[in-house]
């Protein structure tokens, strides 16, 4: 039996440097990119933003968002945030690596960590921050019909960004942007194997 999408995650991060965005002049953050087996396969888990939030309202994202002055560092801020929006215990989570830094336009940048949960966990989201909990099927995410590419000049450039579409829910933006450099990794290390994602 292969690896599992966690396993060819933390291989492939532990094999690359993290690519930093200088970002004196945004705000810092970070998310939590979770995986956990459901019903015979990986999922990953977003969620749905309430309307009671600040930013980004109703979009979906991972859990996660801005750093306080108590945080020791990016991990504590996507694990203390992973917490409170999502009830789920910081000593639950297993983290597994670093993904690449993302910048929005709302100006924070995000620190992308990756981590594992046992499954079944009991999530108790905020009602207050969290309107749906969301789980993606990591074969749904890889498949390239759930995926759209659009392509836009900006100052003379072209810049394509990625959106997925899985039943009814459309993700877009920063967060899009993390499941395609997820994917891609997961993607590129099945197909070197080839064999398809368990």
């Amino acid at each position: 039996m292969g690896e599992t999408p966690p396993e060819l995650l933390k291989r492939a991060l532990t094999t690359r440097v993290v690519e930093r965005i200088d970002g004196d002049d945004l705000m810092p953050s970070a998310v939590m990119v979770l995986l956990y087996p459901k019903d015979g396969e990986y999922c990953i888990l977003l969620n749905k933003r309430s309307e009671q939030v600040e930013h980004h309202k109703g979009e979906i994202s991972f859990p996660g968002g801005a750093r306080d002055p108590e945080d020791r560092d990016s991990l504590e801020t996507a694990l203390r945030e992973t917490e409170e929006e999502m009830g789920i215990n910081r000593d639950d989570i297993t983290v597994i690596g670093e993904m690449d830094e993302v910048a929005t336009r709302s100006n924070f940048l995000i620190n992308v960590f990756a981590g594992t949960i046992e499954y079944p966990y009991e999530f108790t989201p905020s009602a207050i921050e969290i309107a749906e909990v969301l789980e993606f099927p990591v074969s749904a995410l890889i498949d390239p019909a759930n995926r759209r590419t659009e392509t836009r000049w900006e100052d003379g450039n072209p810049v394509t960004s990625y959106s997925y579409v899985h039943q009814e829910h459309v993700v877009f933006g920063a967060t899009a942007r993390i499941l395609q450099s997820c994917i891609d990794i997961l993607d590129d290390r099945l197909e070197s194997e080839g064999r398809q994602v368990d």
